[in-house]
């Protein structure tokens, strides 16, 4: 299970791009994509070097976003669309994604029971400003199992504070699987699956075209194993 993802945002980790936006008077709309040297999702190992491309629209906190991913050094890697709908008023969020991977199932439209390849996830959190907190749980369709076969509704805790420092943007995050399932790995209780550290600052090309570097470093306690990604964002 630890190839197949289920991602978004924002914590959406390292290389997911948030189309969650503030609210506002009119519709806006974003469009960008990520290149990463490794896909890492709440400290699972999920890819090498991979294309993340992401697409949204927002208007007064509500928002409709799609991202996905596609490796570039491995042809083997799983290939990923998610869908989000979201929505933000104040530091309070909730949304829910579906997330489909092209295995077991290659169909897109395939929905059956113990069949489907997607999976169904809602989160909610609140953004404190010193620190931000986001709970997600998957209710639906492809999701791991307890040690009984029976659904384990999956729950990932993810606990994040951003600062600034030495001309960086950062973000500190510690995340948590609160219960025993075979959706994470070597989750059989409680485990502290993502300890992370990252870092973006803007490259400037030209007087008015800069592109975000960001540089991470991610430790899963649980499996013993740590990874350093490196990637920039291409975006208008």
């Amino acid at each position: 299970m630890v190839k197949f993802k289920v991602r978004s945002l924002m914590a959406l980790g390292l290389l997911s791009i948030s189309t969650v936006a503030m609210a506002q008077d009119k519709v806006e709309a974003n469009v960008s994509a990520d290149v990463v040297s490794q896909y890492i999702w709440r400290g699972q190992d999920l890819g090498d070097v991979s294309l993340q491309p992401s697409l949204g629209v927002s208007y007064k906190g509500l928002s409709l976003s799609a991202w996905g991913n596609v490796g570039l050094s491995d042809n083997t890697d799983t290939k990923e669309f998610d869908l989000t709908l979201s929505y933000k008023t104040g530091g309070f969020n909730i949304g829910v994604t579906d997330y489909w991977f092209n295995s077991p199932n290659e169909r897109y439209f395939s929905y059956a029971a113990h069949e489907t390849s997607h999976i169904f996830e809602a989160n909610i959190g609140y953004d404190f400003g010193l620190c931000a907190l986001q709970w997600y749980t998957n209710f639906g369709g492809n999701d791991g199992v307890t040690d009984k076969g029976k659904r384990a509704y999956s729950s990932y805790a993810e606990l994040s504070v951003p600062f600034r420092l030495a001309g960086c943007d950062w973000t500190a995050a510690a995340g948590v699987v609160p219960y025993a399932t075979s959706f994470y790995a070597d989750a059989n209780g409680f485990a502290v699956t993502n300890v992370s550290l990252k870092a973006t600052r803007d490259i400037n090309i030209t007087k008015s075209f800069s592109v975000p570097l960001f540089a991470g470093i991610y430790a899963n306690p649980s499996t013993e194993k740590a990874y350093f990604v490196v990637g920039f964002t291409l975006r208008p």
